[in-house]
């Protein structure tokens, strides 16, 4: 098992660091993507845990098979059984209690509400598969929940546990440095985000909307809130839908808007 960070700095608080295990057949694949960024920084600091269980060493014949031909043939190799629950069994002795996710094109779609209610965990297992899958009956009986990105397949579930590892640990508190980061950006409230400015103020002839510039605050996260809505009404119109019926606030956000015409 490879052991990203072993425990929160002690001079941070007494609060554990949220664990992630991953059980992959490619520990380097994960190993290197979460030593970057603010995943990086969030290890360091001792916020969170990454934990790397390869099946293979579970594996009990001298040349580590992981995988066999499926019954009643067909393309591909499976996942052992044998291996897998192994080091299922494993991560779960040394975590605790967490849900055992598999990364799959059949879960239920990744969404932030989803990344939320994970990152209020005290750490979660993500499982990634290979070849043509997973025995069914560790599907069945060892996987608490599957969890997919979208409707395409990948090579394996790698990809797809990073994206989860992204989303979930963003939202541990301290990660992201403001807490009150998370609360504002898209899917937070349903809509998508609102359009984001620097300097210069003005670019090839590009401006910033004067409104961002005048320092009132109000007008400001009125004019935020507008653009959220046009953007999400414009380019999401199945989450729009969602939105429906509109807070009274809303509806004379997005009447105002079309009424007016104003910049996007």
């Amino acid at each position: 098992m490879f052991r990203v960070c072993e425990s929160m700095n002690s001079d941070t608080d007494s609060r554990q660091p949220f664990r992630v295990t991953v059980i992959t057949l490619f520990p380097e694949y994960v190993e290197q993507a979460v030593s970057h960024s603010i995943l990086g920084r969030a290890l360091a600091a001792g916020l969170i845990s990454v934990h790397v269980i390869n099946p293979r060493d579970y594996a009990t014949n001298r040349h580590k098979t992981v995988d066999d031909y499926p019954f009643g043939g067909g393309a591909g190799m499976v996942m052992k059984p044998e291996p897998l629950v192994a080091a299922i069994e494993a991560s779960c002795e040394s975590k605790g209690t967490s849900p055992v996710i598999f990364m799959s094109p059949a879960g239920e779609p990744l969404t932030q509400v989803i990344a939320a209610e994970l990152s209020n965990l005290t750490g979660i297992t993500l499982v990634c598969g290979h070849y043509e899958g997973i025995d069914e009956r560790v599907r069945e009986h060892w996987i608490d929940r599957e969890i997919s990105i979208g409707d395409y397949v990948l090579t394996g579930g790698e990809p797809a546990a990073l994206v989860v590892i992204d989303a979930v640990c963003r939202l541990v508190p301290g990660v992201l440095g403001n807490d009150a980061s998370p609360e504002d950006e898209s899917f937070s409230d349903g809509t998508l985000e609102y359009p984001h400015f620097t300097r210069p103020s003005d670019f090839r002839g590009f401006k910033v909307p004067d409104i961002l510039m005048s320092g009132h605050h109000a007008k400001i996260e009125d004019w935020r809130r507008t653009m959220a809505l046009v953007r999400t009404r414009s380019r999401r119109p199945d989450l729009w839908e969602r939105l429906q019926p509109l807070s009274k606030e809303d509806r004379k956000r997005i009447d105002t808007y079309d009424r007016l015409g104003e910049s996007k």
